[in-house]
């Protein structure tokens, strides 16, 4: 669903730009160690067994796995040709008491991909849309992701151009997830959309600041490539939709789960990059949607550590070329038809 990119760039400084002895080395890596030791890794988003949380490092490569490498290393790579990482996207945490607002369909609501029946939200006090301070957005310009966990009744609510206008909430795209819920291959059912264009949850793809001070992320993460980078017409499970891609058949198609090669050489990484680098090579990364930001990590609005705390900053993952990576086994690619049915 997405057709824009709205990025926040953090106040971070990376360490190829500021290290010039051993000293502020040893600070920094004093620093991470430190936050190690305080600071939890959010848990889980669904059951065990969720697709998001496999360990693939021995997982086959697909058939087509240096074809697709190759075609898209021609093509540019990732968007704007490096990886870099988009820090706009909030997940606020709700509970049983949280204030909620009207929910109202807004005038390109997506009917087939989205939930049934909504009638209000939990908004946390304090809280805000993707790359905003607070509810408002501008839906014209930008995405407006807005995304909400409420562990305490297993719910994640994902909507899309979403905006805060006489105390209720519109949006033209919206899911409610259901976290104790262990999803099949086919997600919410094939065909069927989400707020991401290839029908997935967005937040348990999302890494944030504290797992990367507790030095594990113990997910797939989520990344994007721009439209003609993908392949059209087609998607592979998990993903059950595929947006607008428009690539040829050497390009990836949606869905596609790239894993960091074991042979990559880590040390070349500061050590907060170490962090997601390790993460690719255990679990991967899914093609989710469409965009020239590679990657997407949570907001440190909403959480205990501060990307500038580990010195992250947007390029830190520059290093790592498309070359590096390979595409895990998809079977047989699924026609886009756009007939959801969802699952029961």
């Amino acid at each position: 669903m997405t057709s824009r990119k709205s990025f926040l760039f953090i106040s971070a400084l990376g360490f190829g730009t500021i290290l010039t002895g051993l000293a502020v080395h040893h600070h920094v890596v004093a620093v991470k160690a430190a936050k190690q030791e305080h600071v939890t890794p959010p848990a889980p988003y669904f059951p065990p067994g969720a697709v998001w949380t496999q360990d693939v490092s021995n997982s086959p490569v697909d058939p087509q796995s240096s074809a697709i490498i190759g075609w898209l290393a021609e093509a540019g790579g990732w968007g704007h040709g490096r990886m870099q990482v988009d820090f706009s996207m909030r997940v606020l945490q709700a509970t049983a008491t949280t204030p909620k607002v009207p929910f109202k369909k807004g005038g390109n609501f997506d009917e087939g991909g989205s939930s049934d029946k909504l009638s209000e939200i939990p908004l946390p006090p304090g809280g805000g849309i993707e790359g905003q301070p607070g509810y408002q957005c501008n839906t014209e310009d930008n995405d407006c992701h807005l995304i909400v966990v409420d562990r305490s009744q297993n719910k994640l609510y994902e909507a899309y151009q979403a905006n805060l206008v006489n105390g209720a909430m519109t949006a033209n795209g919206f899911v409610l997830w259901n976290l104790g819920r262990l999803y099949p291959p086919s997600g919410r059912g094939d065909q069927c959309s989400s707020v991401d264009a290839a029908g997935f949850p967005i937040a348990p793809l999302l890494f944030n600041a504290d797992e990367l001070a507790s030095g594990s992320i113990n997910h797939a993460i989520r990344f994007i490539l721009p439209n003609p980078r993908m392949r059209e017409g087609v998607f592979v499970h998990p993903a059950t939709h595929a947006g607008a891609p428009r690539g040829p058949a050497n390009a990836p198609p949606m869905g596609a789960h790239f894993r960091l090669k074991a042979s990559y050489d880590l040390s070349q990484l500061t050590p907060a990059a170490q962090v997601v680098a390790r993460a690719m090579q255990k679990y991967g990364m899914f093609l989710s949607d469409g965009g020239n930001i590679a990657l997407t990590a949570q907001s440190d609005a909403d959480t205990t550590t501060k990307y500038a705390d580990l010195n992250f900053g947007p390029h830190d993952l520059q290093p790592l070329k498309v070359t590096d990576f390979e595409v895990l086994d998809f079977g047989k690619p699924i026609r886009l038809t756009y007939d959801c049915v969802r699952n029961k």
